[in-house]
């Protein structure tokens, strides 16, 4: 923590004596200086104070959070994805849309893309319908799921998990689900609306990595 606060020291003196320019800007509207001084700040990221008050204040864990957004962009604010994914989250705009936000360039601004990756989360919770046995671990893991690969794909993993008489609750369950749904066996039952899923590897690649770091963070923390 000292040489945190030492750098942080070290960078402000640093712009006054050198003239470092703090309001230049790149697109995501944060000065090169201000990225320095916030890293040497946080534990986390540069965008931890963010991250924090949007997270809480949308009634979720801000390293939570903030390992969707390392995996998403490695904390890059003004990152473009091939698919036109952006910011720190990887919104897409279509979705942005769905809450309001009508710019794709307010989706470059950290607090605006954190707020919408929360959202997102949350109606995705809200949306699964998960019962209130569930465990904390399995409900992070589903919406995860969800977040990543649809959550048409996720619900069709839990309708056959249902019909065949196992937890639809469980993410160990619905992730084997997930995986099947590639075999016309699995895609063309009757329980299933979305069709065939392909990209198993990638969703529950993604949702072991978050869960990862999240653990690792909460370590930290």
């Amino acid at each position: 923590m000292g040489k945190k606060i030492l750098l942080t020291c070290l960078l402000l003196v640093a712009s006054a004596l050198f003239g470092l320019d703090a309001d230049r800007v790149s697109s995501s509207g944060m000065s090169p200086l201000w990225y320095e001084i916030e890293a040497a700040r946080c534990a986390l990221s540069p965008f931890d104070r963010i991250i924090r008050e949007v997270s809480e204040r949308e009634g979720n864990d801000w390293r939570l959070m903030s390992a969707i957004a390392y995996h998403e962009s490695r904390f890059t604010a003004d990152i473009v994805s091939n698919r036109g994914a952006r910011g720190l989250m990887q919104i897409m705009p279509a979705v942005a849309r769905r809450f309001g936000v009508l710019s794709d360039e307010a989706l470059f601004d950290p607090r605006i893309n954190v707020w919408l990756g929360n959202r997102v989360f949350n109606s995705i919770a809200e949306s699964l319908g998960l019962s209130g046995g569930v465990s904390e671990r399995d409900r992070i893991c589903l919406i995860l799921a969800a977040y990543n690969g649809g959550i048409g794909h996720v619900t069709d993993a839990r309708r056959l998990a249902r019909s065949r008489g196992e937890n639809p609750d469980s993410w160990e369950v619905v992730r084997r689900y997930l995986e099947l749904k590639a075999l016309p066996e699995y895609y063309e039952d009757e329980a299933v609306r979305c069709g065939r899923f392909t990209g198993s590897a990638q969703t529950t690649g993604f949702v072991d990595e978050v869960m990862r770091r999240y653990e690792k963070y909460c370590r930290m923390i």
